[in-house]
């Protein structure tokens, strides 16, 4: 729970100091408790903690200093109540659907998420007997249509991995709520620092904490955040089956969330900067960024972002082998799937984030051959710009 003095601290202030220890000789950097379980002074003292009679940490599956640090700094600056950490994004997803759906509930889903999140509700909550519908994000009626008396849970990624759309949460949530349903939004794309699903009227906010709270691709983790009284579930499944997060890297996310903000304007701005750039390129036939006047969700997403993110997308004139021969050509950003980084990376979402869809699901999240995905980092625009010179200097003649 925040403190007092930090209840009407800013959004850079939270990202600083919650979940800090005050006091005399207390450390100044967040400590690091690097143990599998927790001593106690007596068998009363042990008993009461495993019962809850009294707060305390009992193992590190269960609870860890260091994990609730990270949680409650990421809950502050999510305007939720509570957060729970896990052991990677897509264990956050799983956590979120196996707590709170049960054999022959309905999930609604945006068709352009990620493609592990196809996957799991495709190809794993099937198995259970969990019905998952999937819709166009910018289609409100498609939303309303796809409702089911089981429906229980709407997913939706937004500005959405990787052609940049946008969902009015606003409304999606209004149709869930109408419902009796929960919506969750994995704001990965934009984090905390530019966009806050909760205050737009979402239930939940997932995320990989692995992209931008981290910020230089060193450790796996995922969050959920939310109200008490459902983190309270999530936690008691996180306990139970285990994906919990490793106190290094909740350390890590930690310190990375202390500087976030900043990061993400600076990303933000590079990003803009790139996709307006490659607007005017002769041999770019589209380009995807929300930040754009021409794209068609840039008014929604000015009205619920503060900023609009580091991820380009964009088609090359040609298929797959021009775009294969852009990616091949450039030597600055790194070749990997993998986002949210410091440095520029690049990649071809049909083979790679979304390779194991199929071509209808591929269709239908608009991801063709040609389509490369640049998530801008923090180098000078000139050298990644140059870099996207050498790639299109590459593509060889149709």
């Amino acid at each position: 729970m925040t403190k007092d003095w930090l209840r009407d601290a800013g959004f850079e202030t939270l990202a600083i100091r919650e979940g800090l220890s005050t006091g005399s000789e207390q450390e100044h950097s967040d400590p690091i408790y690097a143990t599998s379980s927790f001593v106690f002074d007596s068998a009363e003292q042990a008993a009461a903690t495993f019962s809850g009679e009294r707060e305390g940490n009992t193992y590190s599956r269960f609870s860890n200093p260091t994990v609730s640090v990270f949680e409650k700094r990421l809950a502050a600056m999510e305007s939720g109540e509570e957060g729970v950490a896990t052991s990677s994004g897509m264990s956050a997803i799983l956590t979120l659907c196996l707590t709170i759906l049960r054999s022959g509930d309905h999930v609604v889903c945006s068709k352009n998420v990620f493609g592990s999140t196809v996957s799991l509700f495709n190809n794993i909550l099937t198995k259970l007997d969990i019905e998952v519908s999937f819709v166009a994000l910018r289609d409100l009626r498609e939303w309303r249509e796809a409702v089911r008396p089981n429906t229980k849970l709407f997913f939706c990624e937004t500005p959405s991995n990787p052609l940049c759309e946008v969902g009015d949460i606003r409304q999606i949530a209004a149709i869930a709520h109408n419902a009796d349903a929960l919506l969750a939004v994995d704001n990965c794309f934009c984090t905390p620092a530019l966009q806050r699903p909760l205050e737009l009227g979402a239930d939940v906010v997932m995320h990989s904490a692995t992209k931008y709270l981290d910020g230089q691709g060193r450790v796996l983790g995922g969050a959920l955040v939310g109200t008490a009284d459902l983190m309270t579930q999530v936690r008691a499944f996180v306990r139970v089956c285990g994906p919990s997060m490793s106190p290094f890297n909740a350390w890590v996310f930690s310190k990375g969330l202390e500087t976030l903000h900043l990061r993400m304007q600076a990303h933000s701005e590079r990003a803009l900067a790139l996709a307006q750039w490659l607007e005017n390129n002769a041999a770019v036939k589209t380009v995807n960024y929300c930040g754009l006047v021409s794209h068609p969700d840039h008014l929604l997403a000015a009205s619920q972002q503060s900023a609009f993110g580091g991820v380009v997308s964009f088609e090359v004139n040609g298929d797959r082998k021009q775009a294969w021969e852009f990616i091949n050509g450039v030597r600055l950003m790194s070749l990997t799937a993998n986002l949210g980084d410091v440095k520029t990376t690049v990649c071809h979402p049909a083979s790679t984030t979304h390779g194991r869809l199929s071509d209808e699901q591929k269709r239908d999240a608009g991801i063709t051959d040609a389509l490369i995905r640049i998530a801008v980092g923090l180098e000078d625009i000139a050298d990644i710009k140059r870099d996207c010179e050498r790639g299109f200097d590459s593509i060889k003649p149709m």
